[in-house]
């Protein structure tokens, strides 16, 4: 459903404006290449977040708190 909806954004963008539909083409697969490593920062930073938040939570739950 997502990608019919920009499918036809893009139609739309290329009947209006064809030189920055085709810009478009070509620039959105670098910028994703390029979003790749932040991507990848950010899943690391979340995991390190919920690693503390589980160490630090461990006392709580030893003795019984049901959070």
């Amino acid at each position: 459903m997502k990608f019919m909806l920009i499918f036809i954004l893009w139609c739309v963008l290329f009947v209006l404006a064809w030189p920055v539909a085709l810009l478009a083409l070509i620039v959105l697969p670098v910028v994703w290449l390029l979003s790749i490593p932040f991507r990848i920062f950010g899943a690391l930073v979340s995991a390190i977040l919920a690693l503390l938040k589980a160490i630090l939570m461990l006392p709580a739950r030893a003795l019984g708190h049901r959070g």
